[in-house]
């Protein structure tokens, strides 16, 4: 949300991330119980049977409600425990085991996918100080290349970043943030080599060509330089709850061990993050959690100064700034549930009696995002539940929307890191629109295609088709549905479907284009979004009403898109399939304890599942962030509410789905054991014997592998679990 990172190269692939992430629960941390009895864990795997994990009962008790974790010593926070290790790796053998036959399957849909990309793709550059940035990738390799051009993209190439050869030596390895200082000497970046996103910070000298001696360990991703380029601002992590809670000003060429504390954030509710603005002008420090923020900044030309507060922290007042031409924006919902526009100077801001409205709030359309420059404001707005770009002249002289042509799409303001210019990027795409970069001259309307992705493999979009509908809740709201299909795929309640969700923490699934889902239209598969509550797509209001006591909404509304798609014949309610991820992955917890006989099969990847154990341990990273979410269960009535729909402590005795369960040892979101006590509990208790199957990456995070191709390993993986229970054998 926070405007300044566009300044970043890494925005480049930030901006059009694909799959929609948020901010994710996580999970617990206390003194790990004794080890597990896996039965049947043969190293061959035609022989090998449903693990088991041994049942070692541990009370925990709440509001005087007792509650008996059968599988609580999977919990393991060195992850080191010989016996837990050893669970995990009898699940992954029982997984391999059960998905062999779907071998030839998984290779073709990995084929199919990976074909597709562009091997050499690279992003569009953008012009800095004379400097031509963009990242690109050579065919067959892993990870992008940043690099750049002087004076013009004819100039010969500076590599300032290979991940490839960074990579090297690590099962895992993430840029998680790059920043060039303002002469462009220095190159600061901050790498992740686990996937628990705990980061360190090197400083490349590119007069050099070589890294700086001092590392600095244990930060979160943000950078943000200083105007002469002699100071680096970056965030030091907390060792047990993983938050960046400590903003440090390094000094170029000293030891880290002298580095100065800037500010420390006390609450732990709290998220906090230190960036640059678009204009360069200052140094923010945001602090956010579920509904209040504040911001700081400082001059970035005094390093050595105090930052100073746009507006203290009030509770319930959400708001962000971008900075252009000596004066602040701020998207704000003060008196404004879908948020307004106001501008104001850094003197007259702690005063909001001073703050002058440019946008004002509407109930038909949020306010996302905003850029500001010299003489234009572009507005990310959400309007009819979808996302779209709104320009207005500071003079009054324009105020309009950008065209778009398609029923169901998303158009964001793309990277524009010059303030002082009329002409600026946006992106558009749709569910069967490969994403497009377009810019536009705000003065003279004039407007060029910058790049289509391009999408091999002889993908033609006229082949595919998007719509979108409304289906009625059971409360009678309506619910906004995104479809995409084949041409030749009829609605008629033949076709399988795969329906995605998330529903949290006010993340809109937008319909953006995915490579990947291309290989189940082509085998016939109608692909569903969900834009159930919890989601922002219908404003604000829209997540209120799917979060802390509302949070049931979430589920509903899936089950009730579910089965309104089934009962008019839309889809095959005998190949009717569901995938959510982290909280999307709560979700399919609770509905599959809900309404089982909906789904012929379910994905859960990396599932917030134990509710009520995470949100009462405070040392578990996020935990204390998400007590606007989803409740503070030390008190009864969230409690209550939590535990009813809370999917490990409400299996039951019953038939569920087809099960595919997805974690990373490293998951610093969701912790692991979550999905593994809760496979253990539904091996347990269920009545079915239907495939229930988990794998762990014993080598990755929340995100899973990392790479541009490992990464499709995984999706083909759980693309033909369902292509498989669909009955489809290619």
């Amino acid at each position: 949300m926070n405007p300044s990172s566009m300044r970043t190269i890494f925005s480049l692939t930030l901006a059009l991330a694909l799959i929609l992430l948020g901010l994710y629960a996580c999970k617990p941390s206390t003194e790990p119980v004794a080890g597990p009895q896996t039965a049947g864990a043969q190293t061959d795997a035609s022989a090998i049977s449903e693990p088991r994990a041994e049942k070692r009962p541990f009370e925990l008790t709440q509001h005087g409600d007792t509650r008996v974790d059968e599988y609580y010593w999977l919990r393991d926070d060195s992850r080191s425990d010989p016996e837990v290790l050893a669970y995990l790796e009898a699940e992954n053998q029982y997984f391999e085991s059960e998905m062999a036959h779907t071998a030839g399957l998984q290779k073709a849909l990995f084929d199919e996918m990976t074909a597709r990309l562009d091997p050499d793709d690279s992003s569009v550059p953008y012009l800095r100080d004379g400097y031509w940035y963009y990242s690109r990738y050579e065919p067959g390799k892993e990870y992008a290349i940043h690099a750049r051009r002087k004076g013009s993209m004819d100039a010969g190439e500076e590599i300032l970043v290979d991940g490839n050869q960074r990579a090297e030596g690590h099962s895992f390895y993430q840029l998680m943030g790059i920043e060039v200082s303002d002469d462009h000497r220095y190159v600061a970046i901050a790498e992740d080599t686990v996937g628990r996103r705990i980061n360190t910070i090197r400083v490349l000298d590119t007069q050099t060509g070589e890294f700086l001696p001092a590392e600095i360990g244990n930060a979160e991703e943000s950078l943000a330089w200083s105007a002469d380029g002699q100071y680096l601002f970056y965030l030091d992590k907390h060792p047990e709850t993983l938050l960046g809670y400590r903003v440090m000003r390094h000094q170029l060429g000293s030891d880290p061990a002298s580095d100065v504390l800037v500010y420390e954030e006390s609450d732990n509710t709290f998220y906090t993050s230190v960036s640059r603005s678009r204009s360069g002008d200052f140094i923010l420090i945001s602090h956010t959690n579920t509904d209040t923020s504040e911001v700081k900044v400082l001059d970035a030309r005094e390093p050595l100064a105090d930052f100073r507060f746009i507006l203290p922290r009030e509770t319930g007042h959400e708001y962000e700034v971008d900075h252009a031409n000596g004066r602040f924006f701020i998207r704000t919902n003060w008196d404004a549930e879908n948020f307004r526009v106001m501008s104001v100077s850094l003197e007259d801001a702690p005063d909001k009696s001073k703050w002058k409205e440019l946008v004002a709030n509407r109930d038909d359309a949020m306010v996302q995002e905003i850029q500001a420059f010299d003489d234009w404001l572009v507005v990310g707005e959400r309007k009819d539940g979808l996302r779209k770009v709104r320009v207005m002249a500071h003079d009054g002289s324009v105020d309009k929307y950008l065209d778009a042509d398609e029923e169901a799409y998303v158009m964001w303001p793309s990277i524009n890191v010059n303030t002082d210019t009329n002409v600026i990027r946006y992106g558009f795409s749709s569910l069967v629109t490969p994403n497009q970069i377009w810019e536009i001259d705000l003065a003279s309307g004039e407007s060029r295609l910058l790049k289509v992705d391009r999408i091999l493999g002889g993908f033609d979009s006229n082949q595919y088709r998007t719509i979108r509908m409304m289906v009625a809740a059971r409360d009678g709201v309506n619910v906004p549905v995104s479809l995409a299909y084949r041409r030749d795929t009829m609605l008629d309640g033949t076709a399988p479907a795969l329906i995605y969700a998330y529903g949290s923490y006010g993340a809109s699934t937008d319909p953006w284009f995915r490579n990947s889902v291309i290989s189940l239209l082509d085998r016939g598969f109608v692909y569903v979004i969900a834009h159930i509550r919890g989601g922002q797509e219908l404003g604000r209001q829209w997540y209120e009403s799917g979060r802390l006591l509302n949070k049931k909404n979430t589920f509903t509304d899936f089950i009730d898109v579910t089965t309104r798609l089934q009962q008019d014949g839309v889809i095959d309610p005998r190949r009717t399939f569901a995938m959510g991820g982290s909280a999307g992955g709560l979700l399919m917890g609770a509905v599959v304890n809900m309404a089982p006989g909906l789904f012929r099969g379910v994905v859960a990847a990396v599932p917030f599942v134990d509710v009520i154990t995470t949100m009462l341990d405070e040392s578990i990273p996020l935990t204390t962030g998400e007590f606007r979410e989803w409740g503070n269960p030390k008190e009864k009535a969230a409690y209550d509410y939590m535990l009813s729909y809370s999917p490990y402590d409400q299996v039951t005795a019953q038939d569920y789905p087809n099960l595919m369960i997805t974690t990373g040892l490293h998951d610093s979101q969701v912790q692991y054991f979550e999905p593994a006590k809760w496979v253990a509990r539904l091996r347990d208790r269920r009545t079915d014997d239907n495939r229930l199957i988990m794998i762990t990456n014993m080598d990755a995070g929340h995100g899973g592998a990392s790479g541009r191709y490992r990464q499709y390993e995984e999706i083909a993986r759980e693309f033909a679990f369902m292509v498989d229970l669909a009955g489809l054998e290619k």
